[in-house]
Order: structure tokens, then C-alpha cells, then sequence
């Protein structure tokens, strides 16, 4: 089953976020098609590379519910692990089987 999800990305900096929405792949971790929000990768580089960057946080959404987890970038990729994975899958049927709240 190819499942993908959309998400927001979050990479905090020591004084500022860069926010950015991508597809987790729900068999692999991998999180493609990353669309900066108000930021320009081309001249300020990947978020993760600058010397002000702490950590990056992925956050699915069903209404108003969220579910926040850790994401990794190695290489310029944005990932999560197999027992990150495997522990939002199980809080992602949690979140998806809940009726949606209003915003």
C-alpha cells in the first residue's frame, strides 16, 4: 500500500522557525516534495544547515488535532526513524479514527 501523508515541517532556530508542508511516506519515513513557507532556500540555504538551527518537528493534523513528532535531516533529507515511524503510525490511526474537530 503506497499511503502518504501530508505534513508540516518545523525547523526551529535560535530565534526564529522556518515552516514548510511535505508527504511522509508512511511505508519508508522518507518526506519528499518540501515547500518552503515564506522562506527562500536558494539564498538563506537549507534550515538545517545554518549555524542557528536546533531541531526539526513534523506535525500531522486532523482538524483541529495535531500530532507532533521528531524528524531528522541527514544530507539535506528530512526523514524519521523505523521506531519514530512505527510509534506515529499507531497515534496517526488514533488521530485519522477520531471525528475531526473544528478549527
Amino acid at each position: 500500500m503506497d499511503l502518504k501523508l501530508p505534513i508540516t515541517l518545523i525547523d526551529e532556530l535560535s530565534d526564529d522557525e522556518v515552516r514548510a508542508r511535505g508527504e511522509l511516506d508512511l511505508a519508508s519515513g522518507e518526506i519528499r516534495n518540501v515547500t518552503y513557507e515564506d522562506y527562500d532556500l536558494e539564498a538563506d540555504g537549507l534550515p538545517a544547515e545554518r549555524e542557528d538551527y536546533e531541531f526539526t518537528v513534523g506535525v500531522l493534523s486532523n482538524g483541529s488535532r495535531e500530532v507532533e513528532f521528531k524528524v531528522d535531516v541527514i544530507g539535506g533529507r528530512y526523514s524519521i526513524t523505523p521506531s519514530e515511524l512505527l510509534e506515529l503510525k499507531g497515534r496517526a490511526a488514533k488521530l485519522f479514527t477520531q471525528a475531526p474537530t473544528k478549527r
